[in-house]
C-alpha cells in the first residue's frame, strides 16, 4: 500500500488540485478542531467541489472555507465552518440538506443550505468505528478467514488514523447516502447520516484502489476510480446490495460520474469520455478532442452536461453526451468542479479559486 503513496498524492492534485500551502504560524492545533478563519481572499483559494443547494450554488475548498452564491456565482460569501481540513466534495439531497468532506476523514453536515456546518464524522473515528463493526458481523460471514481479514483491513485504517481522505459523498434519497476515498474507503448511511457503516465487506475492489467518484443516478448508484474500475451497486446481495464491478472499454483513471434516467457518463484522463444507454451494460467512446484530464461536471435541469479540464477546457452536450463541443470561454480557468448557473451561465472553480464564465 506504501508505495502507492506517491501515486494518490499524483492523483489527488490532478482532480482537485491540492497545494502544499503553508498554514499561520503559531500554536499547533489539529485542522480537525480548528473552525476555518474568516479571509477576505476564500474565493480566490483552492476550490475543489461545488454543488446546487436549490438555486444556491456552495463551493468547498481548502482549509475547510465553504463559499455561497446566491447570485449564480457573481458574489460570495464564506459559511461559519468547525474545522480546516481541506474539503474535497460537496452535496445536496435536498436544498437545505448538504454534506461535504476531505482529508483527514472529514464529514461536515449542513441543515440550513450550507450557511453553518456541524462536524458529523472525522478520520479519528472511523477507525474505531470500522473494527467495532467487523468484530460485530464477522459471525455473520460465514467464512473466518474472510471475517479476518475485512478486521485486519479495519485495524490498518485505525491505525492510520485521518490519514485517508473521503473524496467524494452521494445520496440516494435524504436517508441513504454513500461516503468513498482513498485505498477503497467507503461506508454507507440510511439513517440520514445519523450512523454510517463500512461497505468493504461489500465492494468488487480486491486491490483496495482509490474511489473518486459516487453518483445516484436514474434509481442505481455508481462508484468511478483508478485503473479504470466502475461499480454498480447490485440491490439484490444481501445486507443492502453489493458494488459489483463492470468491464469498461478504458483501464485508466477515471475521476467522475454525471447522468440522468436516460444517458450515464464517465470521465477521466487523457480527455476520456464513456457513454451508457443501457444503466452500465455496454458503453461507447465519446471524441472529445481534449488531450487532458477531466475533472469536473455538471448537469442541468434541461438536460445539458457540462464537463470541465484540469487545463480550463469546458465541454458542453446538448444531445445527451452522445458528442460534445468545446465552449470559447474568456479566460479560462483550470477546473476542479463546475457547476451550471441558469441558462448561459458556467460557475468554475479550482487552483485559482471561483468564477463565473458566460456560455456562448
Amino acid at each position: 500500500m506504501f508505495k502507492r503513496t506517491a501515486t494518490i498524492a499524483l492523483a489527488l492534485a490532478a482532480i482537485v488540485g491540492v497545494t502544499l500551502a503553508a498554514r499561520p504560524a503559531g500554536p499547533w492545533q489539529d485542522v480537525l478542531d480548528q473552525p476555518a478563519s474568516k479571509s477576505a481572499f476564500a474565493e480566490r483559494a483552492l476550490i475543489n467541489g461545488l454543488a446546487h443547494a436549490g438555486e444556491r450554488i456552495v463551493a468547498v475548498g481548502q482549509r475547510g472555507h465553504v463559499l455561497l452564491s446566491d447570485d449564480e456565482g457573481k458574489t460570495w460569501r464564506q459559511a461559519v465552518v468547525p474545522a480546516s481540513s481541506d474539503l474535497v466534495a460537496v452535496t445536496f439531497a435536498t436544498p437545505s440538506e448538504g454534506w461535504a468532506v476531505g482529508h483527514d476523514g472529514i464529514v461536515l453536515h449542513s441543515k440550513d443550505g450550507g450557511t453553518s456546518w456541524t462536524r458529523a464524522l472525522d478520520g479519528r473515528q472511523i477507525g474505531a468505528l470500522m473494527v467495532e463493526h467487523y468484530k460485530r458481523e464477522a459471525a455473520t460471514f460465514g467464512d473466518d478467514k474472510r471475517a479476518a481479514a475485512l478486521l485486519q483491513e479495519a485495524e490498518r485504517f485505525g491505525a492510520q488514523g485521518p490519514e485517508n481522505p473521503f473524496l467524494d459523498i452521494a445520496f440516494e434519497n435524504a436517508t441513504t447516502g454513500y461516503l468513498v476515498g482513498a485505498f477503497g474507503l467507503i461506508l454507507r448511511t440510511t439513517d440520514g447520516g445519523a450512523t454510517w457503516q463500512p461497505m468493504l465487506h461489500a465492494i468488487d475492489n480486491p486491490k483496495a484502489l482509490h474511489l473518486y467518484a459516487v453518483r445516484a443516478i436514474g434509481g442505481e448508484v455508481y462508484i468511478a476510480g483508478e485503473q479504470g474500475l466502475f461499480l454498480k451497486l447490485d440491490r439484490s446481495g444481501p445486507g443492502g446490495g453489493l458494488f459489483k464491478a463492470i468491464e469498461l472499454p478504458y483501464k485508466g483513471t477515471l475521476f467522475g460520474i454525471v447522468g440522468t434516467d436516460r444517458v450515464l457518463l464517465a470521465y477521466g484522463l487523457r480527455g476520456t469520455v464513456l457513454r451508457s444507454t443501457d444503466a452500465g451494460r455496454s458503453w461507447e467512446t465519446v471524441p472529445t478532442g481534449v488531450p487532458v484530464g477531466l475533472t469536473a461536471a455538471s448537469i442541468d435541469a434541461k438536460g445539458r452536461i457540462v464537463i470541465a479540464s484540469q487545463a480550463g477546457h469546458v465541454l458542453v452536450s446538448t444531445d445527451n453526451g452522445q458528442s460534445f463541443a468545446l465552449a470559447k470561454l474568456d479566460k479560462p480557468l483550470p477546473a476542479a468542479a463546475v457547476a451550471l448557473a441558469g441558462p448561459s451561465t458556467v460557475v468554475v472553480g479550482g487552483p485559482r479559486g471561483l468564477a463565473a464564465r458566460a456560455l456562448p
